[in-house]
């Protein structure tokens, strides 16, 4: 509360200190000419018949036979003298104005203080004053140059939006794996009963977005004890020495209390493995783990502290932070199952207003992969959109727009596209879904349009009925095949080739050389892996030799493109045999823009074409209604 007080004063300050000398400029430019030469010809053509001196800013304002007031400044007694008189004098002897006709007055001089004329300057200084103090409280703290050492951790009691494990959903395994941890906090001789002692530390690791960092901040809602929360990137500084300086008082800190949890978020900011690098790693970063593993490797059994962390990058952190003592359990927290996102959506849709067409299980069905975080920002663009047709609730018909915003872009229906670009996206885009539907193991085609989203010209979706988390080797061959698509199409029925399968060659390059070098899913090479799991950061292997010779990298590069060009043909069939499907496809595309999987299905079955479904992405996942006999 201090720090926000002392920043709103510095603001307030520095605000009025600006407002100041800019009303000072502007009430002293007010009115100015910009040469004197203006006046001087005013006066010999005659047209002034009044005006007024203030010999005090040396100013000289004046009314013209139109009824202008215009003021002129650096007009002292000189200027007034030499050049002004004289213009008068002309004009009287030319008989175009008489110098006694015009009405004058000199302004009185007033005297004014001293300090006055030093104002501007005061207020200057008084800002710079406090531009100097606040960065210095900002940068140093109470403390001077020792605040540099200073943890920056914010205490979770201070926080007023508490968040408890009945604001989480979708990971019942993983809260209750923290629950063992504020039950501890709460009755430690319940454990201790039994021999049992509590984790030292908890690492929760998993894919951005699934609530890591908000179960953390649950634990700390539940447990009533301090929370110390802060970021692994807050360790690290340009000054030597630091971090580790951090680390001590962060502890120091949580010791003072008889019980208390410290959670680092991003902890992989700090704990990378040590030695990596180019010229053997950083120093500092290296020094200020070492005084983290010092501090979680030195508690006594009854100190009470128990610290939590969260990254997504497991596979980059020392060994020696994971080992028991340290980090004695990880906490896997993936990717809800079906249930798990009805669970997230009816928290996130506690604050929504929804009529009566929202199916929340059917949204639940239809959003396979999604992460906490996604289905909230889900429901947060269709509340967006509702709000901008300014209408008091939200409809399924938002929910279909928002996953299609979400998942390919923004619709850019103002975008004008000639008639060939037009046609050209409607072949690359029949030729994925003919592939797909065709495909029996490849995710039913749920929407196709030509109307460009994000950086696509057009799109193609397929959204998979069930949650699978594994995938079979027919099926990773079967969305190579489906990736090229576009491609084959384009060659088949244009007699041209685009850029615009780019991405989708990328693609499909990519998942044949990890079947064929990371899954062992090649019969030439065997049951054998050549990849190490992807690139950690520069240094680790930094000028080593690879784990495989140059001739099996050759093997590896024949491999991939044989399982490319297989499925190119094998593409190149499917497509031939169904060009009359396709071409029906693409002409229904040039006439509507868009359709939906049911009215492609129809295309493709033979059958009649219903009207498009607003709630097209959702139409499939819908559970059938049961009827009354």
């Amino acid at each position: 509360m201090k720090q926000n007080l002392k920043g709103i004063l510095f603001y307030a300050v520095f605000i009025i200190a600006t407002v100041g000398i800019i009303l000072f400029v502007m009430n002293s430019m007010e009115g100015e000419s910009l040469v004197t030469s203006d006046l001087v010809e005013m006066v010999r053509n005659g047209e002034i018949v009044e005006y007024e001196r203030d010999t005090y800013n040396d100013t000289m304002t004046i009314l013209t036979e139109k009824g202008e007031k215009i003021k002129f400044t650096a007009i002292d007694e000189n200027t007034f003298r030499d050049i002004i008189m004289p213009a008068f004098k002309q004009a009287e002897e030319e008989g175009k104005r008489n110098f006694s006709d015009i009405k004058f007055n000199n302004k009185e001089l007033k005297t004014m203080p001293v300090w006055v004329s030093f104002l501007p300057y005061i207020i200057l200084l008084i800002a710079v004053i406090a531009v100097f103090v606040f960065a210095r409280r900002q940068t140093n703290g109470k403390d001077g140059v020792r605040g540099f050492g200073k943890a920056r951790a914010k205490l979770g009691s201070e926080e007023k939006n508490k968040v408890y494990f009945k604001d989480v959903a979708g990971c019942d395994e993983e809260k209750e794996e923290l629950t063992e941890i504020v039950e501890f906090l709460r009755d430690p001789a319940k454990f201790a009963r039994l021999g049992a002692k509590i984790p030292h530390g908890v690492l929760l690791v998993g894919p951005p977005g699934t609530g890591k960092t908000l179960l953390a901040k649950a634990v700390a809602g539940e447990a009533g004890v301090p929370f110390f929360s802060i970021s692994g990137s807050d360790f690290v500084e340009m000054y030597v020495g630091v971090g580790a300086s951090r680390v001590r008082d962060l502890f120091e800190n949580a010791r003072k209390y008889p019980a208390s949890i410290i959670f680092i978020d991003e902890i992989d900011a700090v704990g990378r493995h040590r030695g990596a690098g180019l010229g053997g790693g950083h120093d500092e970063r290296e020094q200020t783990l070492n005084q983290l593993l010092v501090e979680m490797d030195g508690f006594s059994r009854n100190e009470g502290v128990i610290v939590l962390a969260a990254t997504n990058r497991p596979d980059i952190l020392d060994p020696a932070l994971l080992r028991p003592g340290r980090f004695d359990r990880q906490i896997h927290v993936g990717r809800p199952d079906v249930k798990g996102r009805e669970e997230i959506l009816k928290v996130h849709a506690k604050d929504k207003k929804l009529d009566g067409s929202v199916d929340l299980k059917t949204v639940a069905r239809s959003t396979a992969g999604f992460t906490g975080a996604d289905l909230s920002n889900l429901l947060n663009e269709a509340a967006i959109l509702a709000a901008r047709e300014n209408r008091p609730v939200l409809n399924m018909e938002d929910l279909n727009e928002a996953l299609m915003k979400i998942t390919a872009g923004p619709a850019k229906k103002s975008r004008v596209q000639t008639r060939k670009d037009l046609r050209e996206t409607a072949i690359h885009e029949a030729g994925h879904a003919v592939a797909m539907y065709r495909l029996p193991t490849h995710d039913p085609v749920r929407h196709i349009t030509i109307i460009p989203r994000g950086q696509s010209l057009g799109s193609t979706w397929s959204l998979p009925k069930d949650d699978s988390s594994n995938l079979t080797r027919n099926e990773m061959y079967e969305q190579i095949v489906a990736l090229l698509g576009g491609r084959v199409a384009e060659a088949l029925f244009l007699g041209d080739i685009s850029v615009g399968a780019s991405n989708d060659i990328d693609r499909a390059t990519k998942l044949a050389r990890d079947m064929v070098a990371r899954y062992g899913m090649c019969e030439k090479l065997g049951t054998v892996s050549y990849l190490d799991g992807g690139e950690v950061f520069i240094g680790r292997d930094y000028q080593t030799t690879k784990s495989y010779s140059e001739k099996v990298a050759g093997t590896i590069d024949d491999e991939v493109k044989t399982l490319v060009d297989k499925a190119y043909d094998h593409c190149r069939k499917i497509l031939t045999e169904d060009a009359e499907k396709l071409n029906q496809v693409v002409e229904f595309l040039l006439d509507k823009e868009s359709m939906t999987g049911e009215q492609f299905e129809a295309i493709m079955e033979g059958r009649k074409v219903e009207e498009a479904s607003s709630t097209a992405m959702f139409d499939a996942f819908q559970e059938p209604k049961e009827t009354e006999e």
